[in-house]
């Protein structure tokens, strides 16, 4: 595992994410033009992300919401914000192209658990914190077993399996479902939410 995880799969991610940047530019193009006019100029959305061992950098995907705020100056439910653009985009998983960027700059895979909210660092239990012992993935395995359809105990149970058994073989069979996945527009939203609720710490998020 350690030859796959320390030599293959960094080199399988560099080249795959710049053959497929070269690939999907005319789509980016067009994407970045039609989210500029949706989101007043802003068409990609950054956000400090924590990696591997837990260190941030800054993630970069398609903005999908614009920032319409209420009278008190708070954005408005992710619902309200999201644009008829920015809902085909999640949607057709295009908003994670971008990530590509990412991987080429060696702060995330191809495969791995997906970076979430530096937020949640200080909440999560010892084997959750896990996790970061890899680089994060545009994709992986809880996403293909439900993504945001799935509870956040699900999740990190399934990101933590991931990292004990990382594989090439495991990492075709989630290329290979992922496609299907994103075919199939499945486990985008979870059950109260158009996209996944906060994680608030465990025992409280089921």
């Amino acid at each position: 595992m350690h030859w796959y995880r320390n030599i293959f799969k960094p080199l399988m991610d560099v080249t795959v994410a710049l053959v497929a940047l070269l690939l999907l530019s005319p789509v980016m193009l067009l994407l970045t033009l039609l989210l500029a006019v949706a989101n007043n100029g802003k068409p990609f959305f950054l956000q400090p992300r924590p990696g591997k061992d837990g260190r941030i950098f800054r993630v970069v995907k398609f903005k999908t919401m614009n920032d319409r705020r209420d009278a008190a100056g708070e954005l408005l439910p992710d619902e309200v914000r999201l644009t008829p653009v920015g809902k085909f985009v999640r949607k057709t998983s295009l908003d994670e192209i971008p990530q590509l960027l990412n991987v080429l700059k060696g702060d995330m895979s191809l495969i791995g658990p997906r970076p979430l909210l530096v937020d949640y660092l200080p909440l999560y239990n010892e084997e959750q914190r896990r996790r970061h012992e890899m680089r994060p993935g545009i994709t992986g395995w809880a996403q293909v077993n439900g993504r945001n359809a799935i509870s956040w105990p699900q999740k990190f149970a399934y990101d933590v399996w991931y990292v004990d058994n990382a594989s090439l073989l495991l990492d075709i069979k989630i290329i290979w479902k992922t496609m299907q996945k994103v075919v199939r527009s499945e486990g985008i939203s979870s059950a109260g939410s158009v996209t996944m609720e906060r994680f608030m710490g465990n025992g409280q998020n089921g």
